[in-house]
């Protein structure tokens, strides 16, 4: 592994550990050159899935990706990156259990909304207005007309 900050393939692993519910393994390293810690994941390479898009174009299924909605979905809500990282995986494992080579972004957006609602209601009408292209103030409305008929309910 090439150190992030000189570039040198010469570390030692410090720790290892596994993280993402088993499915990978964090380990953290030193570069013996300049003595810089960083960590790396190490994950089960699976069959490459495909997300269809609506337009019916096939693009690889990156994680990556998900982390970028969810970053912008999240800013300045009190949701830490290990929590944001834990909707990652949570919805990366369903993806590989559930389907085999593609799955629709629709799909995988619902997946993604459903985790993120568990941990904050306004980061999830925020990555639902970008995801469902809401339009106007009537969009917003009719997602939230949901959830504040469930909290009433449960007063």
């Amino acid at each position: 592994m090439r150190c992030p900050t000189c570039g040198v393939d010469y570390d030692r692993v410090i720790d290892s550990r596994a993280s993402e519910d088993g499915y990978a393994i964090r380990r953290r390293r030193e570069c013996l050159k300049c003595k810089r810690r960083y960590t790396t994941y190490e994950r089960l390479e699976d069959a490459a899935i495909k997300v269809v898009k609506k337009g019916g174009v096939r693009e690889p299924f990156l994680r990556e990706k998900i982390r970028q909605g969810l970053e912008k979905a999240c800013w300045k809500r009190p949701i830490s990156p290990e929590q944001i990282e834990t909707i990652i995986a949570d919805v990366e494992h369903d993806v590989y259990s559930s389907f085999e080579s593609e799955v629709e972004s629709r799909t995988l957006g619902d997946m993604v909304m459903e985790k993120l609602r568990e941990v904050d209601e306004v980061a999830y009408v925020r990555f639902a207005s970008v995801y469902r292209q809401f339009k106007d103030v009537r969009d917003f409305v009719q997602e939230l007309r949901p959830m504040l008929r469930a909290e009433r309910a449960d007063d």
